[in-house]
């Protein structure tokens, strides 16, 4: 999620508004993983996720007239701990540690 409109970037760079969502994210206490293209974050459900990325939308809102963002949702009924799990079993298979 960032803002698109010219009130709030500064060039091409959108990161002072990024960063907002970043530590709004990290305040919550959920798991997540801050990635070079996106931000990945661990919900119990639907629901829950979505809360976020209204919240999301509210601290750029205040400021911002446009906002774009792109999610994608992959629900697994009683599984925790994904976002280590995730890379873990793919580690196993390769039999090594990878950069993540």
């Amino acid at each position: 999620m960032f803002p698109t409109s010219g009130d709030c970037r500064d060039g091409a760079s959108v990161s002072a508004y990024v960063s907002r969502i970043i530590d709004m994210i990290d305040r919550s206490g959920l798991p997540y993983q801050l990635t070079p293209m996106g931000t990945i974050v661990e919900t119990g459900s639907v629901k829950e996720a979505l809360a976020v990325v209204e919240k999301a939308y509210d601290v750029l809102g205040e400021d911002c007239e446009r906002v774009y963002s792109s999610l994608k949702l992959d629900i697994r009924k009683g599984k925790a701990g994904r976002l280590k799990g995730k890379i873990d079993s793919v580690q196993r298979e390769l039999g090594r540690d990878v950069s993540h």
